[in-house]
């Protein structure tokens, strides 16, 4: 009680200094505890546009996005609840960092320096067993030490995991860290680091579901998407990647030249009909570095958001789960369809894949990646 009073206090001075100067600010406020009883803060990172988003540190979990329209109205453009409770007990993955491996790993096994490791199967597309997302408990479903801050008069958020040897049954202690930063060019900035003390496959990226006409408006099947990709990685019925690497051209995967979601959603495409709508990998036309691979427009409202990544894959889920079961924040229904995802990382399986890039660390390595949603208008 006396740290969260103190930090309490210097939040308070933060903010108020900032705001001041009719700049950025943070600011925070209980919103939870989890039944262990560790208590869980949402974090308000505010820029000077006035563009806002709410971060919890159960699950580094976005909970709320603010960003302009076209005549400057703001609106939340991400999916998501108003309690703990329903994030711990219901959520999809709404907008939490997702690991120790983010995506699919076929039938929860690799084989790492002559070593099986055997995971657990928590998801099961066409009825085949497969590990998803980190497993049963992964970096969405814990608790992260979170350190409020300002870098560059941008506010940000430092979140801290362990994730400790043999968790999820990865091998190796983790030590992972993920900053969020706000920016004046209304850029969302999230930087991932991590070290290990043995080998072990680590594939990080977020989850947020997004909707350019806000959150609980309807589906996003009029958005138009671009991706820089001229292949992407079949799957099979399981929605494990083959190991191909297959081009778009003629394919209903090809957003090389921007086209709306639903155009070509319901085509009798076999890779459709597994995925029942889109939830594939794009291999990314870039080098190294940090660029720009895909862009959503939604005419309507005029937003418009770019994706840049250091990252050479791209998961675009078009929400084909969401079956009008759960209800958000605005108290709307999310029916079929009603967000969309651009999950930066590196392939699924690879652990399994000797052709994709590889995503084991090792002792002395470190892990990183970066990935920036920036917003605006057309």
């Amino acid at each position: 009680m006396k740290k969260m009073m103190v930090l309490c206090l210097l939040l308070a001075a933060i903010s108020l200094l900032n705001a001041g100067n009719g700049q950025s600010r943070i600011t925070m406020k209980p919103f939870g505890e989890t039944e262990d009883g560790k208590s869980v803060y949402l974090y308000s990172l505010q820029n000077s546009n006035g563009m806002k988003v709410d971060i919890m540190n159960y699950g580094c979990t976005v909970v709320r996005l603010f960003a302009p329209d076209r005549t400057g109205e703001m609106a939340d453009v991400v999916l998501g609840f108003n309690t703990l409770e329903e994030y711990v007990e219901k959520s999809p993955y709404f907008g939490c960092i997702v690991g120790r491996y983010g995506n699919r790993i076929a039938n929860g096994q690799f084989t790492l320096n002559g070593t099986l490791y055997k995971l657990a199967t928590n998801n099961e597309p066409g009825g085949i067993p497969c590990h998803l997302h980190g497993g049963l408990k992964g970096f969405d479903k814990v608790v992260w030490d979170a350190r409020p801050g300002f870098k560059k008069n941008n506010p940000q958020l430092e979140l801290q995991y362990t994730s400790m040897d043999g968790e999820e049954g990865y091998p190796g202690t983790l030590y992972v860290t993920v900053c969020y930063r706000l920016t004046d060019s209304n850029e969302l900035v999230i930087e991932y680091s991590a070290t290990t003390d043995k080998s072990t496959p680590v594939n990080l990226t977020h989850h947020t579901y997004f909707n350019l006409h806000g959150e609980g408006n309807g589906h996003i099947l009029d958005h138009i998407l671009f991706m820089q990709a001229k292949n992407f990685t079949p799957v099979t019925r399981g929605l494990i990647p083959t190991g191909e690497i297959r081009p778009v051209k003629g394919t209903p995967f090809d957003f090389t030249k921007p086209n709306t979601i639903g155009k070509r959603i319901n085509s009798d495409d076999q890779q459709i009909k597994f995925g029942g709508g889109y939830d594939h990998n794009w291999v990314l036309d870039k080098n190294e570095g940090l660029q720009r691979v895909a862009t959503v427009y939604e005419t309507y409202s005029g937003r418009y958001m770019e994706v840049w990544t250091t990252e050479p894959g791209l998961q675009f889920y078009s929400g084909n789960f969401l079956d009008g079961t759960l209800t958000g924040k605005s108290g709307k229904i999310y029916p079929h369809r009603s967000g969309l995802c651009l999950e930066t990382q590196h392939f699924p399986d690879s652990p399994n894949q000797p052709s994709f890039p590889g995503t084991i660390l090792n002792p002395g390595e470190v892990y990183k990646s970066t990935t920036v949603y920036c917003f605006s208008v057309k």
